[in-house]
This record gives C-alpha cells, sequence and structure tokens, in this order.
C-alpha cells in the first residue's frame, strides 16, 4: 500500500472510531457492498444483523467506499442474485456532475453548486412538483462526492419494474417529447364556395395549451410565455445570447415587432393565430432546442433503471473526496455547502506536507488554499487533495511524520 493510500486509510479509521454509519430501514433485508484501499477486490453479499456488527467492521475493515442496496431481499447474503429473492426496490434519482454540460472546464466548487440547482429542479419541479410525491417519502443524501440522491420510498413504487422506471426517467428527462403533441396544429377553413367548386382553402396555426393543462404541456406553455416576454423584452444581440437557436435568423427585428403586437392575445385564445407563419416557426425552434434543455430535469438513467442497485451508506466516508456521505433535508439543501458541511470533524488541523501534482485553488472548511509545489496543509484539507488525486503526501518527510 503507498503512503498515499496509507494516509487516507488512518484517517478513515480515526474517522469510524469517532462515528457511525447511518442504516438504512429494514437494513436486515439489504445487501452492504464495500471497497478497500488495502485490498484489489470488492466485497458484497454481506448483511448485519445490527447497529453494533456494522460498527465493528467500520471500525477493523475501513473501507474507503460503502454501499448498500436500494433493494429488499429475503437473503441478501446470498452470493447470487437469484438467490437472494428480491422483494422490491426504492425509485433512486442520482446526479453527478460530472454528467454536467462543461463540467471539465469547471472548477469543484463550481460543479457542486451546479449539481445542487439540478437537484434542486429536480426534487421541486418533479418529484414533488409533477409527481406529486409528499417530501415526507423522500430521503436526501449528498454523495460525499460530486452529486446528490434521491430516494422515493413511497409503498407504491417499490415494486414498478425497470420499464416503468425509465419511463419515468423519460418524463423527467423530456426523452420523446413531441412539439406537434405539444403545439398541435389547429386548420382554419378560408375562402368562399364549396368544395365542388374548386375554392375552399385552408390556413393552419398552433395551438397553445390552455392555462389548466398538466404536466409537459402546462411546463411548456410556461416557458413559451418567458419566451415571447425576452424577444418583445429584449434587444437582439441579447436574444441571440439567451436562446442560441436564434444565431443565423435574418428577420429578428421583424418577429419581435409581430410578437409585440400579440403578447397578450396569444395566451388569452390559446392559439397562435395572429402570429405570421415564420414567428411561430421560431417560437417552436426555440423551444425544442433551447428552452427544453432548461425545462427538463437531469437523472442518470441507469441508476433510475435499476431494480438491483448499490448505492452509498450514509454517514460512510468517500474514498476520493474524504466527504461524508450526509443525509438532508429540502430545507438544509438550499444553504448545504459540502466543502463546508460534509468535512469530517475527525480530520485535525494538524499540518500535513503535501506536494501537488498540479496547481489548485480550493475552499474548504472556509478557508482558500492557493497551492503549488510543497506545501502544507490541514489535515482536512490534505485528506481531500489526497483523495482527488491532487497531490502526494509526504512527499520528502518521514512516514512517522503523519503516521
Amino acid at each position: 500500500m503507498d503512503s498515499n493510500s496509507r494516509f487516507l486509510l488512518i484517517n478513515f479509521r480515526k474517522y469510524y472510531k469517532e462515528n457511525r454509519v447511518i442504516l438504512p430501514d429494514r437494513f436486515t433485508r439489504r445487501e452492504f457492498g464495500f471497497m478497500f484501499f488495502d485490498k484489489t477486490f470488492v466485497q458484497r453479499h454481506l448483511s448485519f444483523p445490527n447497529q453494533r456488527e456494522i460498527d465493528r467492521y467500520m471500525e477493523s475493515q475501513v473501507p474507503a467506499h460503502s454501499y448498500y442496496s436500494t433493494s429488499y431481499y429475503r437473503k441478501p447474503d446470498a452470493p447470487t442474485m437469484e438467490e437472494k429473492g428480491w422483494l422490491g426496490a426504492e425509485l433512486i434519482f442520482d446526479l453527478d456532475a460530472d454528467h454536467l454540460e462543461n463540467a471539465d472546464k469547471m472548477t469543484f466548487t463550481e460543479m457542486l453548486d451546479q449539481i445542487k440547482r439540478e437537484m434542486i429542479h429536480l426534487l421541486d419541479s418533479f418529484i414533488f412538483g409533477d409527481l406529486g410525491i409528499p417530501e415526507k417519502n423522500v430521503e436526501i443524501t449528498f454523495s460525499g462526492g460530486r452529486g446528490y440522491h434521491a430516494h422515493v420510498k413511497l409503498p407504491e413504487a417499490m415494486g414498478i419494474g425497470s420499464h416503468e422506471r425509465r419511463e419515468i426517467a423519460d418524463y423527467i428527462t423530456s426523452t420523446g417529447l413531441n412539439m406537434d403533441w405539444v403545439f398541435p396544429y389547429e386548420r382554419v377553413a378560408t375562402g368562399s364556395g364549396t368544395a365542388a367548386q374548386g375554392r375552399v382553402s385552408s390556413s393552419k396555426h398552433r395551438l397553445i395549451p390552455p392555462a389548466d393543462s398538466g404536466g409537459w404541456r402546462l411546463r411548456m406553455r410556461d416557458g413559451l410565455k418567458d419566451v415571447v416576454n425576452d424577444i418583445c423584452d429584449m434587444d437582439v444581440k441579447e436574444i441571440k445570447k439567451r436562446y442560441p437557436s436564434t444565431k443565423k435568423n435574418q428577420s429578428l427585428e421583424k418577429i419581435q415587432a409581430d410578437l409585440r403586437l400579440s403578447r397578450n392575445v396569444i395566451f388569452n385564445n390559446n392559439k397562435m393565430a395572429t402570429l405570421k407563419p415564420n414567428t411561430q416557426d421560431l417560437l417552436i425552434k426555440i423551444m425544442s432546442e433551447d428552452m427544453i434543455k432548461e425545462l427538463s430535469g437531469e437523472v442518470d438513467v441507469p441508476v433510475t433503471t435499476d431494480i438491483k442497485r448499490i448505492i452509498r451508506l450514509p454517514g460512510s466516508v468517500h474514498g476520493k473526496t474524504g466527504l461524508r456521505v450526509t443525509p438532508l433535508t429540502r430545507d438544509q439543501l438550499n444553504d448545504f455547502d459540502p466543502m463546508e458541511m460534509a468535512v469530517p470533524q475527525s480530520y485535525s488541523d494538524k499540518e500535513i506536507l503535501v506536494t501537488m501534482k498540479k496547481d489548485t485553488d480550493i475552499w474548504i472548511k472556509g478557508e482558500h488554499f492557493k497551492l503549488s509545489g510543497s506545501e502544507m496543509v490541514p489535515e482536512y484539507a490534505a485528506v481531500f487533495l489526497v483523495g482527488r488525486k491532487l497531490a502526494d503526501v509526504g512527499e520528502g518527510v518521514k512516514k512517522d511524520s503523519f503516521f
């Protein structure tokens, strides 16, 4: 075992001597799994009869990563999935910052801030909103790494299969949403005479979902209102910056004038009949290419559809950050700062020498560190830096100076 792994193992052992993991409900029906600093294998198919036994395990084995099954089993410690006897599973929504657009250009703090906003949107707009799941039936957890989990524990959700879970994920992510379903065409007869006389013609315009719609129709109606107001109130340069799909449009000034005349009328009548065809087309283009991304929720689809998943154990610490897997309420999520509130108190302020692998700028426990080369940092910062593979510990010092 190298010095970095040993440093993390010793700090994790100190943590588990002072802290207990948080067992899920009906934990004797759950499978547990672990990865280690000093072993190359993953240990799964474990179960624990009580808190004392798992506390003893955590302190003696000191796992780098700790998991439990979101499923319930008759025999959770059986060696194969077939023998376990599946009884049901929580509905899981997992958000991780590595799925964010341009995540590779963000700092760690920026990723955490953005993924928290995504989780708040997922919870408020979809889980508590469209799906109508009571807050008391949803457990929220910071993963200890770069994301959050939401566990839906409604009894009605426990038995649904992978196909139904995928439909829920597709709904949240707007997969397969058809603009012609949301904003269908209405045809109107024009001209005079009869069909036999050959003088009957028709025109068509888009309909807008009424205010008493639900689900995606209501979401798109409200989004369209925002788009119309923006186009009416912004200058052309701002519009093109706000809505990238308009950048090549050569008629924005005329479309803007058209919308200003009908801004209220189209929503009072729930139809775009007073708008020119190219104005209608641009609105649909903006809704399908720009707004749908903002209105959709973010979920890791394979996690949501998996009915035999293992997930981070609350109260454990994450082997790649040293941060605590932290349960939260919805209200606590608003002001939650992982780099302050998920840093275990068991990590001391003792100064540790680290050698940076690259220049790093981080905030942790309210302190700002701009690091390069060899630096002395508090132990709590060293655990994070070594876990993230941003630094090596103990370069140029004897082992017993930190062990």
